[in-house]
């Protein structure tokens, strides 16, 4: 058994999987949530809550798992890694990785591959924070947390940002002042990478063609959502840019806007700069248009013939054909389009309307295949389409764990 211990530490949760990289099966998963969150400046702490997960044997489809909860004091994200040793010892299955691989969202233009971490990268990170504020300080947070626990294995930091560094320079320039540009680091780097990586070469392998020979269009739709262009096995285009917010429409982000909009807002409603972020960030996308942030209500409101569920969707279609034409475009054509994550793996009339339109570039979606609710990787585009379309379910961990192993048998 090779067992690699993935983290993925967020400002007030931590994530954690192991996994046992000889067979590729997760052993445990679990999540601690309200990390310094409800009065955790007080003594004690605030309360949070643990879910721990192991993973038990098979029978037939299903996993006989047990689940263990428990209320618990997580004042900070050291006390969150104790609390899942905690859950490990008391629960199981014995926690002895040869590796721990972590989740960093920003690597800026200095990291673009799976990287050793040291004093010196974590440096690194922590200077990184301008460019993510909200996600950078809680990923090195969770990584002092674990190299205190696991002193003597290699620690690894995976990036979110590290697929897309293959962008060519006239993908991810800004067309402002140059010298502002530079000064500020600012330039498109693009986000959820690892998905994008795992999913095209999931895709390649399904259909048992070279990854080489492919060009590839990647929709990841969740909460956040994404698409990368990726022509054999590299990145060449991606739709979120200096940040998360830009591309697609999201859960509660905008994504594109005209930037003067926010211009004509602080004139003339005198919002501050903080407001304009939350409104762009938290209160835009499918909640801003229709008061609901997850797809399932969306759809659910479409279905009742709710005008602003069905504009919302509408909206989140019109984004995703653009984007699907302006990739065709630049890949001179396609071979493969994949759906994952939440929203592309599971919601069928997003599938079959971001791609109806696109016919005349070979696209042919199966009705049938496409509402068919099963499980893994599968084609939902008809046998004759020269373009074949996936859902392939997305999983960042597994990636971050055989990124970690590369590193550590390097």
């Amino acid at each position: 058994m090779t067992p690699v211990l993935v983290i993925n530490s967020g400002s007030s949760s931590l994530k954690y999987q192991l996994i046992d990289m000889d067979a590729e099966a997760v052993l445990a998963t679990g999540l601690i949530e309200r990390i310094g969150v409800g009065g955790s400046t007080a003594p004690g702490g605030g309360i949070g809550m643990l879910a721990h997960t192991v993973r038990g044997s098979s029978e037939g489809a299903a996993f006989l798992d047990a689940t263990y909860r428990e209320e618990l004091s997580v004042p900070d994200h050291d006390a969150a890694f104790r609390a899942m040793l905690d859950a490990f010892a008391t629960n199981g299955p014995a926690l002895d990785p040869v590796a721990v691989g972590h989740r960093v969202v920003h690597g800026g233009a200095r990291f673009f591959e799976p990287t050793l971490i040291t004093p010196l990268v974590e440096i690194n990170i922590d200077e990184l924070s301008v460019l993510a504020p909200l996600h950078n300080p809680a990923n090195l947070a969770g990584i002092l947390a674990a190299r205190a626990a696991f002193p003597a294995i290699p620690h690894v930091a995976v990036f979110d940002t590290a697929f897309h560094q293959t962008l060519a320079p006239a993908a991810y320039t800004y067309a402002i002042d140059a010298a502002l540009a530079a000064h500020h680091r600012i330039r498109r780097y693009g986000f959820h990478g690892t998905s994008h990586k795992f999913v095209s070469e999931a895709a390649a392998a399904f259909l048992g063609r070279p990854l080489s020979e492919l060009r590839q269009i990647v929709f990841h739709l969740g909460n956040g959502a994404s698409v990368a262009a990726v022509e054999a096995g590299r990145s060449v285009d991606t739709s979120m840019g200096f940040t998360p917010l830009e591309g697609l429409v999201m859960g509660t982000r905008s994504g594109d806007i005209d930037p003067a909009l926010l211009f004509q807002l602080a004139r003339r409603d005198g919002m501050t700069i903080d407001d304009l972020d939350a409104l762009v960030n938290t209160r835009s996308g499918l909640l801003g248009l229709s008061g609901a942030s997850d797809m399932r209500d969306v759809l659910a409101g479409r279905e009742r013939g709710d005008a602003a569920s069905t504009l919302a969707f509408d909206v989140y279609v019109h984004r995703l054909r653009a984007y699907a034409g302006a990739y065709i475009a630049q890949l001179g054509g396609v071979d493969v389009i994949s759906f994952t994550a939440g929203v592309g793996e599971n919601a069928a009339p997003v599938r079959a309307a971001a791609l109806e339109t696109l016919g005349f570039a070979g696209i042919e979606v199966d009705a049938e295949r496409n509402a068919a609710r099963e499980r893994g990787i599968r084609v939902i585009s008809t046998d004759a389409s020269p373009v074949t379309v996936l859902v392939v379910p997305t999983n960042e961990e597994l990636e971050i764990a055989r990124q970690t192993l590369e590193v550590d048998r390097a």
